[in-house]
């Protein structure tokens, strides 16, 4: 017999999701087998798979050693990235990180045990806030991602409450996102909010953009003011009112003004010297809660930001 206890951020889930995360080699079949059997009990007492855990439930297991064994076995790669990143802000439960441009946020083909997260991970394990043989249901993860070749705000949360409201405050667009990018030529209207749709090809990881609706499109909303212009370039803010995949970079060029660096959409235009990504910075984010926010409520109204002036690519309106 072996007993487990409950931590904060095992709790709330349901019986079988959190066995399925903390034993990975045990069967589904086996696992449903052993409820069903008393095998597994919560609190000394029978229970089913939809059983909700609670803080401080103590699960007892009559099970295979083998299954304990090898749910223990340690997997550090995260300690070979590095552990050094930016921070904007950081509590108990959040850390706003300066993503700066050329870092994958999560692991992908190209893998080399180098992302954002796995950065994330090293900084807190260093700091004892993040011990993986002690939370086996939840590790801390990032709430909104940016593609690697663009730079800003990304949200790390510490626990799976924190992640739980983020991921609902995103939903409902209670996160306002501020964009800084540097465009070709200067739009008509210095202000104005853009409207369309837009699709994707999968394969080749590219969106086009529409005025009218087309199948399987979706909704796009994008509004920008001009900052600054020097006859060949326009520093513009941006604010994400949708959030779709190249959404910003896609809609200017539709417009004829794309990203500065951009060779995606940017219409094979040649960039400056010393342009290896395109302008555009994720700079400012609000946390403008209209419904309760849990145990971030604290965060509401307050604005955070990276200072304009140190993006790269500011410097180049005076080229």
């Amino acid at each position: 017999m072996r007993t487990l206890q409950i931590n904060k951020n095992e709790a709330n889930q349901r019986l079988d999701k959190f066995l399925q995360k903390r034993f990975k080699t045990l069967p589904k079949s086996l696992m449903y087998k052993y409820i069903r059997k008393k095998c597994i009990k919560v609190n000394g007492k029978k229970c089913d798979i939809q059983t909700i855990l609670c803080e401080g439930d103590v699960l007892t297991f009559y099970i295979k050693d083998e299954f304990f064994e090898n749910s223990e076995q340690k997997n550090y790669d995260f300690i070979k990235a590095p552990k050094k990143f930016d921070i904007v802000y950081e509590d108990e439960n959040i850390i706003l990180i300066d993503k700066k441009p050329g870092i994958i946020v999560h692991p992908d083909k190209t893998y080399h045990f180098d992302s954002l997260i796995s950065r994330v991970w090293h900084y807190l394990y260093d700091k004892g806030e993040y011990i993986p043989d002690e939370e086996k249901a939840f590790a801390p993860a990032l709430a909104n991602r940016i593609d690697r070749n663009t730079g800003g705000i990304v949200i790390a949360a510490k626990n799976a409450e924190s992640l739980r409201v983020l991921n609902a405050k995103i939903k409902t667009r209670e996160l306002e996102k501020h964009y800084i990018c540097l465009v070709y030529g200067k739009p008509k209207q210095s202000t104005g909010t853009l409207e369309g749709y837009i699709t994707k090809n999968e394969s080749k990881n590219k969106v086009t953009v529409f005025k009218n609706k087309e199948e399987n499109s979706k909704s796009i909303k994008t509004k920008y003011n001009v900052i600054d212009f020097n006859e060949k370039y326009s520093l513009i803010n941006i604010e994400l009112i949708t959030g779709r995949t190249h959404q910003i970079r896609a809609h200017m060029a539709s417009i004829g003004h794309p990203l500065v660096g951009d060779t995606k959409y940017g219409k094979n235009r040649r960039p400056p010297a010393g342009f290896k990504y395109q302008a555009l910075y994720s700079y400012k984010l609000k946390f403008n809660f209209k419904t309760d926010a849990g145990i971030l409520n604290y965060l509401n109204g307050r604005e955070f930001k990276v200072d304009t002036h140190k993006i790269w690519f500011s410097d180049y309106l005076n080229h």
